[in-house]
């Protein structure tokens, strides 16, 4: 309907400037006709006069003078008529003179020192008059002046006449074209369009199961609802095709994964339960700026991988809400259905106070677990006000989960990572009956790090509550049992891989997260318009690193590489760009707001030493970038770098994997990220060694073409066959299963 008035509104802008362009031509030739008109007809009255008084003016004959212009302005209906003498005395004038005529001097003055006529229009007694003035001979000799005021308002009178019409008419016109074009554009435009959008939005939400409907004729848009008609028909035709398919594939294990199978599959163990997923990171961000409320989806790997499974089980994530335009969008309930573009499933925010997001999850979170799990050399800070409020958040969500399953039987909840350790516990306690797993995303140390925590007995306790714990790899869950084993009282069995503690037993198990896979080839990406974005002037090769701003990420170490590689090969001077995407992350931790100077300072020390005629070795890119605009550099890019002291998975490197269907490209990888085990072609690296990590990035620009591709297929095939949707399926398998 915006769109309607909008287009009626420029319409009758147009009209109107088009009716004001023809009313002014109009006006200026009717203010033309009529002067010239009144100008021609006191010229006449004028010479008539002056004949008639011209033998009397002589003779200087003033009473007959009076008679014959009282006599001329009756018959003649001229407004005023004066005679002056040639010292601009006035001799005779009309009888019913009653206006102030002191300022025509000028023009009697000048018709008589010219000896022309002399006429204007002027404003007497606030009124539009014409002044017409002429000279009055005796010989050759100037005696006086004739002058005739003649009222011109009636020209004025006439205009706004012409106006006032022409206004009224345009009135009636817009009244009549705004009501013809609503009614036209709505039931022939607006309404038919209307139908063809719902048909399309059914078609690619798949919310039917059923054919799709039959579309309303309509003469304007006939080809159109033909071919709308025949794609939703094939499209419709196609997927119930891959969903027999799915079926059919859903217990062959050689047989990809898609979300359609994934869907089937869900749909099949699941038989209807609701499933739940809980982290501290929503998947949808909102924010608004200048009014308009907008979203984005953060730089994430847990996101990334998590929300393929809730949008195939449709069910509800559980998370804090952190934009601005959070509440703005919500329901009553805290509710909204996303993707906002394609909605399959409910986020719920929870809403944590500045001290609570500061004590549970920049405190205990990420100054203690965060650096406790990983070896990164951070020493981890434990308060015991920052572990109050973390279980004071743990016991939030708690809250809200059991409220939101307390009608519900045999409810599914996954629960993610380090932010919810105590979760488990207090949801197993009100709701036995539930189905639990916990995905820890991070690394597990061994039990001697862990050991230094003082609340590891309740973590180890809160996570027990699960009946599934996952991690990425083998070795976590190695650890995860002997830290259990050596900090609680509890059974142990290592051929089945449970914890049973107080009766309720924990299964251990590794699930190494993936990304959705892509074999689209079509994608194409203009190298030169990458470059050009970038402000890069040409360059020979191009590297790519995309972290997070986290000290287990390792920049500092590869920036530092780089450095080394032109030390030792100066020919990568200008044909060589690294490109270091790094949006700021938990800026508030005074840890990483020092890692942000340090980035920013090293960035700038490396090239001021290299930097020449416009070009620069790295171009830092210190903000936010959706996922279409890093695959466009993960496709342009001849290396990337993924250089991690520590991590669990890693999902940038299999990012880029996925992102090069050219099957071109070279991955550095760090041998202490956990996507090493299974990415075994890429070039893997100790971060630590810096001459090893330059000579690697030097190794990977000369890398053959064969050689690139050789490597980049082995890859692709291998997260082809544990994609996301395989990951899913088998974390909702096992837990279900138990």
């Amino acid at each position: 309907m915006k769109q309607t008035i909008i287009t009626i509104l420029a319409f009758l802008i147009i009209v109107t400037l088009v009716v004001l362009f023809f009313t002014l031509n109009q006006s200026s030739r009717e203010e033309q006709r009529l002067t010239t008109d009144l100008q021609y007809r006191t010229t006449l009255l004028a010479d008539s006069l002056k004949e008639k008084i011209n033998p009397y003016v002589i003779y200087n004959n003033k009473e007959q003078i009076q008679v014959i212009i009282d006599q001329f302005t009756e018959d003649k209906r001229v407004t005023t008529v004066v005679l002056y003498d040639n010292k601009d005395n006035i001799v005779a004038s009309s009888s019913a003179v009653n206006l102030d005529i002191t300022n025509i001097d000028t023009i009697v003055t000048n018709s008589m020192d010219e000896d022309k006529v002399s006429a204007d229009f002027i404003k007497l007694d606030g009124k539009k008059s014409y002044v017409f003035s002429l000279p009055l001979h005796k010989d050759t000799n100037i005696i006086g002046s004739l002058t005739l005021i003649q009222n011109a308002g009636f020209i004025d009178d006439r205009l706004s006449e012409v106006w006032k019409n022409n206004l009224i008419r345009l009135g009636v016109q817009a009244t009549i074209i705004f009501l013809a074009i609503l009614l036209t554009v709505r039931f022939i435009i607006y309404l038919p369009i209307k139908d063809l959008v719902e048909t399309i939005r059914r078609s690619r939400m798949h919310e039917e199961n059923t054919p799709p409907k039959k579309i309303p004729e309509n003469f304007i848009f006939r080809p159109l609802i033909k071919e709308i008609s025949h794609f939703s028909k094939n499209l419709y035709e196609a997927r119930m095709s891959a969903k027999e398919e799915a079926k059919f594939n859903i217990e062959k294990i050689d047989s990809p994964w898609t979300e359609q199978r994934l869907y089937e599959y869900v749909k099949k163990i699941l038989n209807n339960r609701n499933v739940f997923v809980i982290s501290n990171r929503e998947p949808y961000i909102h924010t608004k700026k200048s009014g308009k409320i907008s979203y984005f989806i953060p730089a994430s790997g847990m996101v990334t991988a998590i929300e393929p499974m809730i949008e195939a089980c449709g069910g509800t994530w559980i998370a804090t809400g952190s934009g601005d335009a959070d509440r703005l969008v919500v329901d009553k309930n805290n509710k909204i259905k996303v993707p906002p573009d394609d909605p399959k499933y409910v986020l719920k925010r929870v809403w944590l106070t500045k001290e609570e997001e500061k004590r549970y999850y920049y405190g205990f979170s990420n100054e203690g677990l965060w650096p406790l799990c990983h070896m990164a050399h951070t020493r981890p800070i434990f308060r015991e006000e920052d572990w109050e409020v973390y279980k004071s958040v743990n016991g939030k969500f708690a809250s809200i989960v059991l409220n939101e399953i307390k009608n519900i039987e045999k409810p599914v909840i996954i629960i993610q990572d380090y932010h919810f350790s105590l979760l488990p516990r207090m949801i197993k306690d009100s709701r036995p009956d539930a189905q639990i797993g916990i995905f820890w995303h991070i690394p597990w140390p061994n039990p001697e790090a862990f050991g230094i925590c003082p609340f590891r007995k309740e973590i180890l306790d809160g996570m027990l509550g699960a009946d599934l714990i996952g991690f990425h790899t083998q070795l976590h869950c190695n650890n995860f049992i002997e830290t259990a084993g050596r900090e609680l009282e509890a059974l142990i069995d290592l051929e089945q891989f449970t914890i049973t503690k107080n009766t309720h037993k924990s299964y251990i198990k590794p699930f190494p997260i993936s990304i959705a896979f892509s074999d689209n080839k079509d994608k194409k990406t203009n190298p030169e318009e990458i470059l050009r974005k970038l402000d890069i002037k040409k360059t020979k090769y191009m590297g790519i690193g995309v972290d997070r701003l986290d000290y287990t990420k390792g920049i500092l170490e590869r920036l530092i590489a780089i450095e080394q590689l032109f030390k030792n090969n100066p020919t990568y001077k200008n044909n060589f760009t690294f490109v270091q995407v790094a949006p700021p992350s938990r800026s508030q931790i005074t840890v990483y707001s020092n890692l942000e100077s340090q980035v920013e300072a090293e960035v700038n020390r490396i090239n001021s030493l290299y930097k020449s005629n416009g070009w620069k070795p790295i171009i830092y890119l210190n903000k936010h970038h959706n996922h279409e605009e890093i695959n466009e550099l993960y496709r342009v890019s001849n290396v990337c770098l993924v250089t991690s002291l520590h991590d669990g998975m890693n999902l940038v490197s299999k990012e880029f994997v996925v992102a090069r269907t050219d099957e071109k490209g070279v991955l550095i990888l760090s041998k202490f990220a956990g996507a090493s085990r299974e990415l075994k072609d890429a070039i893997i690296i100790n971060p630590y060694d810096i001459n090893q990590l330059s000579e690697s990035i030097h190794k990977a620009l000369q890398m053959s073409n064969l050689e690139q591709t050789k490597r980049m297929k082995r890859m692709r095939d291998a997260l082809k066959r544990n994609d996301i949707y395989h990951w899913s399926a088998s974390l909702l398998k096992n837990l279900i299963n138990l």
